[in-house]
């Protein structure tokens, strides 16, 4: 949004220009990890005909929920109270979690019916083995936010001995309902300047920035917004800058207002800052006053602030309500994958081990089969129809020229198949149906799936498509590319690319705009928007944000920019 997080150790570009480079991506990941980003949702539950377990009265039931692990390990993630006679409780307790696009966050529920000896204990304290069992449920978080109603209605499931195989017995149902906290949504707008600042360059005026921080428990600041640079100014005004209440906390949570002299070198002298919450510059802006930076000093072991002349002045300061992200889901709107699979000789014979395209028959899967299967799983809750568009490129189909946008499953006809499974049988039966070939060229598949989101767009449709290209090689038709992306920023169409095997993918990430400048056509046109997010399959992060995750973590953003840049979608809501 606007200049938040903006990279400044990089260069002097706002968040609007040039983009961020690592640095940045350190403090998106702290933040992440801090559940400072993505919308935090609110969960509720309720249930109908639970089972009865009590002789002379109802059961006492109450709801334990559990995350599960990618490796399936289940971490208690709250209980609710105890409702007394009820074989239809609506429980007060409510969980808040923040809802993270790029992951499939799988969600487990316990009924319990709590025995009457326990009441008046602390429902923590409480021992799952001394309750009478009433039935489980599970689910993935994406199925219940992409719900019009944000509801979802669960079968609780009870097996008699759980050693035992054969079908469980339905007792019940559960009704988990969502709401996304109205911090999420609401965005303050800032414009910041600053007076009198001190002199730092010898022969110039200082080349001031402004870092914002959210000052956690410990006191310790954790960046969340940062301005342009502006050269050579001792009283900057910046460009204004975006906060989500939620970045911050609230509106009375202290924030740290830094300002720098940039420096090449990546040491910015610190020219002085100001310690106050979002109310607080609410109020300076209505009394239209400034407030003076200081710097600490420590003299022996003491650490005094020394208030300086230069002072601080909130331009303009107002707040408002944005659609989000889940709005538009809620409103009716889906997001559509397609894949387009590199068949190029580059990548092996697919019968030697050596080969990308190696089908191990131990069952492992190969690079391209594992970011199908990554990427796929996320996105697949967004589509209700759950039909994906296919494609190989850079081989020759049986007894015909080399093509570079064939249909994976083969037909003639059309190129969509069912689910994520049919992506996977189409790509193994294709790998013996066709020879491998080249050169490598995107821009048929990008022009095909732009095709098919402006074919959407025009029928009405509530629609934003994701390319999944996952290749081996650089491009050789890269102006051709070019051109295609730009077109294409103009529609609802995201594109993410996967660089698989050991090639040198360093001239891919000129189609990432976060590496560099938008993308210009052969004719001097400029992209709309950013469109394109690329990573090498190799890259695997350290942390808990894994590769594929960092690669799908935008796209709710390059929605959202598509979303509010035009009018031709509505959420509806």
């Amino acid at each position: 949004m606007g200049n938040c997080c903006s990279e400044v150790a990089g260069g002097r570009e706002a968040g609007g220009g040039r983009a961020a480079a690592a640095g940045n991506d350190a403090v998106n990941h702290f933040l992440k990890s801090r559940g400072m980003y993505g919308s935090q949702m609110e969960l509720s539950f309720s249930a109908t005909n639970l089972r009865d377990r009590d002789v002379l009265s109802k059961s006492d039931p109450m709801l334990i929920g559990y995350t599960k692990g990618k490796d399936g390990t289940l971490a208690e993630a709250f209980r609710t109270e105890v409702v007394f006679n009820s074989l239809n409780p609506t429980w007060i307790t409510k969980h808040t979690i923040t809802f993270e696009f790029e992951a499939v966050q799988t969600l487990v529920f316990c009924a319990y019916d709590i025995d009457t000896q326990f009441h008046n204990i602390d429902v923590k304290m409480l021992k799952l083995e001394e309750q009478q069992f009433l039935g489980e449920a599970s689910c993935v978080l994406s199925e219940v936010v992409t719900r019009p109603s944000r509801s979802l209605t669960l079968d609780l499931l009870y097996r008699e001995d759980p050693t035992m195989s054969g079908n469980p017995r339905h007792c019940g149902q559960l009704i988990v309902h969502a709401e996304e906290c109205i911090s999420s949504k609401t965005l303050v707008e800032m414009v910041l300047r600053c007076s009198d600042l001190e002199l730092k360059d010898l022969f110039s005026k200082s080349d001031p920035f402004l870092l914002i921080s959210k000052i956690v428990e410990v006191g310790l600041p954790i960046p969340v917004c940062k301005t342009e640079v502006l050269k050579n100014d001792h009283s900057p005004a910046w460009k204004p800058v975006y906060l989500s209440i939620q970045q911050v906390g609230s509106k009375e949570s202290p924030l740290m207002i830094e300002c720098f002299n940039f420096n090449s070198s990546g040491k910015h002298d610190l020219l002085g800052k100001v310690k106050k919450s979002l109310a607080e510059l609410e109020k300076l802006h209505s009394n239209g006053e400034g407030e003076n930076l200081f710097l600490t000093t420590t003299v022996g072991h003491n650490h005094q602030n020394k208030v300086l002349k230069s002072q601080l002045f909130v331009d303009k300061f107002s707040q408002s309500s944005q659609r989000t992200f889940l709005d538009y889901l809620a409103g009716g709107c889906e997001l559509n994958f397609m894949v387009a699979v590199d068949f190029t000789a580059s990548n092996g014979n697919s019968r030697l081990p050596d080969s990308l395209h190696y089908l191990d028959p131990s069952g492992r899967l190969n690079a391209y089969q594992r970011t199908i299967i990554e990427v796929g799983e996320v996105l697949k809750f967004y589509d209700s129809e759950k039909r994906f568009p296919a494609w190989g490129f850079g081989a020759r189909p049986i007894d015909g020229p080399v093509s570079h946008c064939f249909n994976l499953n083969g037909s003639n006809n059309h190129c969509e198949v069912d689910g994520i499974q049919g992506i996977m049988t189409a790509y193994t039966s294709a790998l013996y149906n066709v020879s491998l070939a080249g050169p490598t060229l995107f821009g048929p598949v990008i022009s095909n799936a732009a095709l098919i989101a402006s074919q959407s767009l025009a029928n009405g449709g509530k629609k934003y498509f994701v390319l999944l290209i996952i290749t081996d090689g650089v491009v050789t038709d890269l102006q051709e590319t070019i051109d295609a992306l730009v077109k294409a920023s103009d529609l609802p169409l995201s594109i993410l690319i996967v660089g698989v095997g050991g090639a040198d993918f360093k001239e891919m990430e000129i189609f990432d705009a976060d590496k560099g400048e938008r993308l210009e056509t052969s004719s001097g046109r400029i992209a709309s928007r950013d469109i394109v997010q690329f990573i090498p399959f190799r890259d695997v992060q350290s942390g808990e944000i894994s590769v594929f995750q960092a690669l799908l973590a935008k796209l709710p953003s390059q929605f959202l920019s598509y979303m509010r840049s035009s009018n031709d979608i509505q959420p509806n809501i």
